[in-house]
């Protein structure tokens, strides 16, 4: 069980990084909705962005402590890609990827508690046949040069801290940080804080480790899961947001089928979108990044069959 400062600590980003996902409305299938219909890439650069400042300090604390702070890296594979296009699948269906669940969750709508029943119930019928994805050597080429990055990281840091302290000067400083972007770049960071404290924790692992009887610490990182759930809710009713939205057989059914086909496809890779573009991609790991552009094309397809065959669906502002 975590210690109690350690956990208190962990239950603080966990909040955090729960509004900040509810104030940031940012997540794959609205990213890709937003390439999609409006031309645009906003959103998608503002997660990137994010896992930017998780590579950029697991790279700074890996220096500092002489220990390699990287994820495995596995190899990649044709299992790779149809896990990753399961995710994209599964996305299309929920109409939310993992981060935008529990933006709708936090919002009111509770159809989406099914979501993460669904995800654990593919994860507990995938991983028997998936196995475990091959570990390969390679070490992330990020990692392997951190000495040589810390200079444009620094500047990266000294740009976006300028701005939030601009923005202090004018005590604008809480409509600043709020703002959709850089909402999401406090995703990053809340995520950060806890891999450095309370490990490599995130509700998809949680769920993928409870299905494969691996989980340690279970109840500490259910807490964990429940104050970001909390911290979604205090960001949807702030924000104005709570619209409670009564699950209808329709929406549960699609959120419990989507939950399962990202299960499934975060067993087969192994790692959620959220693992995969917050750590994975950022530290220019092949599998992530072979899984993400597979779960974008998933996405990008389905949207397009949506809208060449039926009424268009605005994903975009179910986001918001």
């Amino acid at each position: 069980m975590l210690a109690g400062p350690l956990l208190l600590f962990g239950l603080i980003c966990a909040a955090v990084m729960g509004y900040a996902i509810q104030r940031g409305g940012t997540c794959m299938v609205a990213a890709i909705d937003e390439v999609v219909t409006k031309r645009r890439a906003s959103k998608l650069i503002a997660l990137l962005e994010a896992g930017l400042w998780v590579a950029g300090g697991l790279t700074i604390a890996g220096l500092a402590s002489g220990f390699a702070m990287a994820p495995a890296n596995y190899a990649v594979t044709g299992v790779t890609i149809l896990g990753g296009a399961l995710l994209g699948l599964g996305a299309l269906i929920n109409r939310a990827c993992v981060f935008g669940s529990i933006a709708r969750l936090g919002s009111g709508d509770w159809a989406y508690v099914l979501t993460p029943t669904g995800f654990y119930l593919g994860c507990l019928a995938a991983a028997p046949l998936v196995g475990h994805p091959a570990v390969t050597a390679a070490p992330s080429p990020l990692v392997a040069s951190a000495g040589l990055l810390l200079a444009p990281f620094a500047l990266f840091v000294l740009w976006r801290g300028t701005g939030a302290l601009r923005a202090l000067r004018e005590r604008r400083f809480a409509a600043h940080i709020w703002a959709p972007h850089q909402a999401t770049m406090v995703i990053g960071l809340a995520f950060l804080a806890m891999m450095l404290t309370v490990g490599n924790w995130a509700y998809t692992e949680v769920l993928a480790e409870l299905a494969n009887g691996m989980a340690e610490d279970t109840l500490a990182k259910l807490i964990l899961f429940a104050a970001m759930l909390g911290g979604a809710l205090l960001g949807g009713w702030t924000a104005g947001r709570i619209k409670r939205v009564r699950p209808t057989p329709g929406n549960a059914a699609r959120c419990l089928i989507g939950g399962m086909l990202m299960g499934a496809g975060s067993v087969s890779i192994p790692g959620s979108n959220d693992g995969l573009s917050l750590v994975g991609l950022p530290l220019l790991l092949p599998y992530a990044g072979a899984a993400l552009a597979s779960m974008a094309l998933a996405i990008m397809l389905g949207m397009l069959a949506e809208r060449r065959w039926t009424n268009p669906v605005a994903i975009t502002s179910q986001m918001t």
